[in-house]
């Protein structure tokens, strides 16, 4: 196993996908990029790479480096990416130097902000927005980490052999916000929103309840037992789906 390399997968498609959110949900993050419009490339040599685009107040992100790009950023290893997420590295601009100054000075501000918002502490989660906004981007980062546990850690390639085709869903009550995770033939793709028919439904009774048992701090088996958090369907494609999820924390916590 390469550790490294998985984390530089979850760090870009499922971290770096929160970015989605933070333009969408944040007041100020939505105001400092309504005028973007450019594309940033990131590509790491022999690991994932990712496409983050800004346009029309608007931003995607996406595995993959498909069309053309504003800025292209270089990564020697899957290592030093890591590094840059963590704050102790610099990418290697290979296009966009006219650009410079938006990578020094514009889009850190968004990245801080996806930091902020990941890191939290018992002060913050006091506040009800940054709690539904840390709520909201653990569960992305959760269903857009599974396809990376899948094809690059072992114990989740094993498990995922376990796990019939079909999709999960994810819910937050009342309609606050919901993932799916399509399942084939061992390997996983996700998607924001829900689905019509799904195979196995995870559904947590409000915000609060969600970032407690989303991060660990409140006991599964009690919180599924007092109807905190409901589940139907295949409930083994939630287990193994559950075993999955656990992976993560070896990478990213």
């Amino acid at each position: 196993m390469n550790y490294n390399l998985v984390k530089a997968g979850l760090n870009l498609h499922a971290v770096l996908k929160n970015l989605e959110d933070i333009v969408e949900f944040d007041r100020e993050m939505k105001e400092l990029t309504s005028s973007w419009n450019t594309s940033i490339k990131f590509i790491v040599k022999r690991g994932p790479s990712a496409t983050v685009k800004f346009s029309g107040g608007r931003c995607t992100v996406e595995p993959g480096i498909k069309g053309k790009a504003s800025i292209v950023l270089w990564f020697l290893s899957p290592a030093h990416l890591n590094k840059m997420f963590d704050g102790t590295a610099n990418p290697i601009p290979l296009k966009g130097f006219t650009k410079l100054g938006f990578l020094s000075k514009e889009f850190p501000k968004l990245t801080d902000r996806l930091s902020y918002y990941l890191k939290p502490d018992d002060k913050l989660m006091k506040d009800k927005n940054y709690l539904e906004m840390n709520t909201r981007l653990t569960l992305n980062t959760a269903a857009f980490a599974v396809p990376d546990i899948i094809d690059g850690d072992p114990v989740g390639k094993k498990i995922s052999l376990k796990i019939p085709d079909g999709t999960v869903a994810m819910r937050i009550l009342p309609s606050f916000h919901s993932v799916s995770i399509t399942f084939s033939s061992g390997s996983a793709v996700a998607h924001k929103g829900d689905t019509d028919r799904p195979s196995a439904v995870m559904e947590m009774k409000n915000v609060a309840l969600a970032n407690g048992f989303l991060n660990g701090k409140s006991d599964a088996f009690t919180a599924i037992a007092s109807g905190e958090v409901a589940i139907k369907g295949i409930i083994p494609m939630l287990d193994n789906m559950s075993l999955l999820l656990d992976r993560i924390q070896h990478y990213i916590s």
